[in-house]
């Protein structure tokens, strides 16, 4: 795992704490949890772009009036 240094301002590092206090590394947990929800956020962001841009045509997209029975 990588490591990576980032410097906060006071009133940033005294909120962080307040949330996510260092013992037991629940801070850093909290900031990596952070970061992978804004990267997911921006993912969706970016696939909602791509489909307002250009959006699957009717005959594209899935058909479920004809779907076939399902049987095990």
């Amino acid at each position: 795992m990588r490591s990576i240094l980032v410097q906060l301002d006071d009133a940033t590092y005294k909120a962080l704490n307040h949330v996510a206090p260092a013992a037991k590394r629940k801070r850093t947990e909290f900031i990596r949890a952070a970061v992978k929800e804004a990267i997911r956020k921006r993912e969706y962001a970016d696939m909602r772009e791509a489909y307002r841009k250009q959006p699957d045509s009717p005959s594209e997209a899935d058909s479920w009036s004809n779907c076939e029975k399902f049987e095990p």
